[in-house]
């Protein structure tokens, strides 16, 4: 790479080929999806253009501000940041899927029943006279009304997956997937507020009012139990072949019957169908058993089921950690024979896959799980090494910024994805010394290996450019925030992303316990007392070199710079 944080390379976010498509349904990420949720960031005014009449602060007079000045490397942060939100925009216009406009949905009035036709309407009750297995009222109406329509017209129709499986655990899904004998086709024919998805396998969108969308899939079969055992070596069923065949799974898209449907799931809870007609759920796999013990089981051969799809192993621990969760102990020791076959998945789906480990709140026991499975040096790298070079103390740092991560999501804030990745490498950026000026971009920049982590997340993973962007800005405005670097702050409150900056802060402070006077200062929108040493110019150690003040076009800027810090203060308030 010719520079720490090179992202020239190709975009990210082109439409997933099929080799890299999921083998597991219960959560798939289909074709219109893309890895990362971050919003676009806000569209504020640039501080670049009165920025060039000084290229330094003084550290006097610091609550009063002469103009809308930031630190250089603020400054070539913001710059990168937003070419990389333009051609982050450019991308996603000239891309085929993401350019592609949805259908207008025509929301579909409820018929009048036929005489000979059921209500649409899940019993409370099975046909014995025992009480359904679910309660109607805990399910989604949308999805409901859905499964029993396609009944009404003939086809098979279950809820399955992940819904199922938290219901039984008395848990509230996020979202209600449905199953079915009819193909696609069929589907949107049922379904005027219907859309086809996908190319590889075709999926099913049924629209409701609000923007919710109820996911109907065809059955399918494992193509790998469809194979012949015909045993020539390498075949699946041949003896000889069994230690060196290749069995990931590149390709899912055989239709079949609803039990072979539940078994190329991956676990046994989420292989479990709901009958709402019947009121009563269908278990192939043995799921409910799995269930009541608390284990997370493979359908099937673990070392196999690993081998076909390694990043069942993000799925196993993710299900661990949010469902408190055993791992049953064959599939443990799999994922953990398998963790080598993890660089042979598709890098977007490893990062995706890891993001979701830490956007759902258990970060902390999710990582601490997959640094026990030695599965930390292929996703986090830096974090891996942090961790063994910095024994039992590093642990115990790391950890702690997760759990203070963790404890905002679990309180429903909804935070940016860069916002977390900053969070988990702020202890490594502590423990690193900043690159002060990278050769050929004179920029300053962190460290060296987040620098790369961020390359590589761009380059391979297909992270997009302004989520790295916007994680490194973060990262190096902590050194304002800290203290460690003295500046003018009425621009640097006014800065777009000094509210992110902000929360990532506040993380760091309940994670560490240190810098809650600077915190509350910056919270009240006052400038903190500088840190012992701090650097105010932001330049390489050694003496300041004397700037020559340049005559302002327009006035002294003294009212504008009073102003400035009351605004600022209220903004940081909002943050």
């Amino acid at each position: 790479m010719s520079s720490p944080l090179d992202l020239t390379g190709p975009e990210e976010r082109p439409e997933r080929t099929e080799a890299q498509a999921p083998a597991d349904s219960a959560e798939r990420l289909s074709e219109h999806e893309t890895p990362s949720r971050a919003p676009q960031a806000p569209s504020e005014p640039s501080y670049s253009a009165d920025a060039e009449e000084d290229d330094g602060f003084d550290d006097d007079d610091d609550t009063e501000d002469a103009g809308p000045e930031v630190s250089d490397e603020i400054r070539a942060a913001t710059e990168a940041l937003k070419a990389a939100e333009a051609e982050d925009a450019q991308a996603a216009a000239e891309a085929g899927d993401e350019a592609e406009e949805p259908e207008a949905v025509i929301l579909e009035p409820e018929p009048e029943p036929a005489a000979n036709e059921p209500e649409l309407q899940a019993p409370t009750t099975t046909r014995t006279g025992e009480p359904a297995e679910i309660d109607p009222d805990e399910m989604d109406p949308d999805a409901l009304k859905v499964v029993l329509r396609l009944h009404q017209h003939g086809h098979q129709a279950y809820l399955v997956g992940g819904c199922v499986r938290d219901l039984l655990l008395g848990k509230k899904p996020k979202d209600f997937d449905v199953a079915t004998s009819a193909h696609p086709g069929e589907v949107r024919a049922i379904f005027r507020n219907c859309r086809l998805i996908g190319r590889r396998f075709r999926l099913a969108h049924v629209y409701f009012k609000g923007g919710k969308i109820v996911e109907v899939s065809t059955f399918r079969a494992n193509p790998t139990e469809l194979e012949p055992a015909v045993g020539a070596a390498g075949a699946p069923g041949s003896e000889d072949g069994q230690a060196g065949e290749d069995l990931l799974i590149t390709h899912d898209n055989v239709f079949g019957t609803a039990q072979q449907d539940a078994r190329r799931r991956d676990f046994t809870i989420n292989g479990l169908f709901y009958d709402a007609a019947e009121g009563r759920v269908i278990d192939y796999v043995r799921g409910r058993r799995d269930l009541d013990e608390r284990f997370i089981r493979t359908i099937g051969d673990p070392e196999i089921r690993m081998r076909e799809d390694p990043v069942r192993i993000l799925r196993a621990v993710r299900f661990a950690a949010k469902l408190d969760l055993d791992i049953e102990s064959r599939t443990y020791a799999a994922m953990e024979g398998a963790v080598e076959d993890l660089p042979r998945c598709a890098p977007a789906r490893l990062l995706e896959e890891t993001f979701r480990l830490i956007r759902g709140g258990v970060s902390a026991p999710a990582l601490k799980l997959l640094a026990a499975l030695d599965a930390l040096k292929i996703l986090l790298p830096p974090v891996d090494a942090y961790l063994r070079e910095h024994g039992k103390e590093g642990e115990k740092t790391f950890y702690a910024f997760a759990q203070a991560l963790d404890k905002r999501v679990s309180a429903g804030e909804v935070l940016d994805d860069a916002i977390l990745l900053a969070t988990l490498l702020v202890p490594i950026s502590r423990a690193q010394p900043p690159v002060e000026e990278s050769q050929d971009e004179g920029r300053a920049s962190v460290s060296r290996v987040i620098e790369d982590l961020l390359a590589g997340f761009v380059e391979s993973a297909r992270l997009p450019r302004r989520i790295a962007e916007r994680c490194r800005m973060l990262l190096l405005m902590q050194r304002t925030l800290t203290g460690e670097r003295r500046r003018k702050t009425g621009a640097f409150r006014r800065h777009p992303l000094f509210n992110e900056a902000l929360a990532v802060f506040t993380m760091t402070v309940e994670a560490t316990g240190e810098g809650r006077e600077a915190l509350e200062a910056w919270q009240a929108g006052e400038v903190p007392p500088p840190r012992a040493g701090a650097n105010s110019s932001g330049d390489a150690e050694g003496p300041r070199r004397k700037r020559r003040r340049r005559r302002r076009r327009r006035g002294n800027g003294s009212g504008e710079g009073g102003g400035s810090g009351a605004s600022s203060g209220s903004d940081a308030g909002e943050g």
